[in-house]
């Protein structure tokens, strides 16, 4: 991965942005579709692109700690804390909004979701655009860059499949800058009500929200009133084929019920019998790692679905708390795919 894009390809990548063009982009987490946060068109453009629900909000992507008291009225004083100590990085922070993020961004809420990326090409691009437009506070809506629902990109390849790049697909420009290195989408702590609360797992644990400022931070319930926020719908991350999700010493079973010629898998290399793994569509060995497996998930999810399986078979990962941000993706793609599932039965 280059320090930063090459600058014919930064002032290529600001044209599109400032004409309201949508820009994919790698981030240390997921690619992200971005457009200026600050035109509407341009933001519906991303709605329109990914198939995203109206009143289903963006993150707003920032250049620094500076930048996003530009986009909210109140920051507490513990979320500056955590600004502090992970920004630049794969943290969102549901703040008061400004103004500035307009309903469109927000899905009509009271609140907007920020973010500082590490990743350098994304802090290049928020540099650089800020700079053309002459304003350091400049934001850039950027969900993932999938259509909505599916699988996240970790990849320009992915964008590619999933959305294309004009004129012929959704996007007008594609930076590649490898793969993302974590792979998977950001912590997000809600300060809505002032006091912190983790909406969404991520690269950044519970353990460690709770260490930055001192004291527990509670994680809000499935059905507690929060802010709408990326990535909290019961189906989420799913591929296009029926998914389920069980215990490795359930797998055998399972696929000889199913016949192993249709199956493709994903779990520890000695799961399965060898005649039975010989036999399957295609089995992925799934790390024993945490951290390796996130930032490979969603590769290994869409090469599945890309296989000749008809369906797909996940075995649970261990637990643990390095292993919730997967678990949470995993049991959202599962839930994601029920309906296919239903049509297979």
């Amino acid at each position: 991965m280059a320090a930063a894009p090459p600058a014919e390809l930064l002032d290529r990548a600001v044209g599109v942005l400032r004409a309201g063009g949508l820009v994919a982009l790698p981030t240390e987490t997921v690619y992200g579709l971005a457009a200026d946060a600050d035109q509407a068109a341009a933001v519906a453009a991303v709605f329109r692109a990914k198939g995203r629900p109206a009143h289903h909000p963006l993150i707003v992507h920032v250049a620094d700690a500076a930048a996003a008291r530009a986009w909210s009225t109140a920051i507490p004083d513990a979320a500056l804390e955590l600004m502090r100590r992970f920004w630049p990085g794969p943290l969102t922070l549901v703040l008061p909004r400004s103004a500035r993020a307009a309903d469109g961004v927000t899905g009509g809420q009271d609140t907007v979701g920020l973010r500082c990326p590490a990743h350098p090409w994304a802090q290049a691009l928020l540099r650089g655009y800020g700079a053309a437009r002459g304003d350091p506070h400049v934001g850039l809506a950027a969900p993932s860059a999938n259509r909505y629902g599916a699988i996240s990109p970790t990849s320009a390849n992915h964008v590619r499949a999933d959305l294309g790049e004009k004129p012929a697909g959704r996007v007008d420009l594609i930076l590649d800058g490898g793969s993302s290195p974590l792979g998977i989408e950001s912590t997000i702590v809600d300060f809505a009500t002032g006091r912190a609360r983790i909406l969404r797992p991520g690269s950044i644990r519970a353990e460690q929200i709770d260490a930055a400022l001192g004291v527990p931070v509670r994680r809000a319930g499935a059905s507690e009133d929060s802010p709408r926020t990326p990535g909290r719908v019961r189906g989420h991350y799913a591929p296009g084929k029926p998914l389920e999700l069980l215990d490795a010493a359930q797998l055998p079973a399972r696929v000889v019920a199913l016949g192993p010629a249709r199956i493709g898998v994903l779990a520890p290399a000695d799961a399965l019998p060898g005649a039975l793994a010989a036999d399957l569509a295609l089995q992925l060995v799934a790390p024993a790692d945490a951290e390796a497996y996130a930032r490979s998930l969603y590769d290994n999810l869409r090469r599945l679905d890309a296989s000749a399986a008809q369906r797909l078979l996940v075995a649970r990962p261990p637990q643990g708390s390095r292993w919730e941000a997967v678990h949470d993706r995993l049991q959202r793609a599962a839930a994601g795919s029920d309906d296919a599932l239903a049509d297979a039965d």
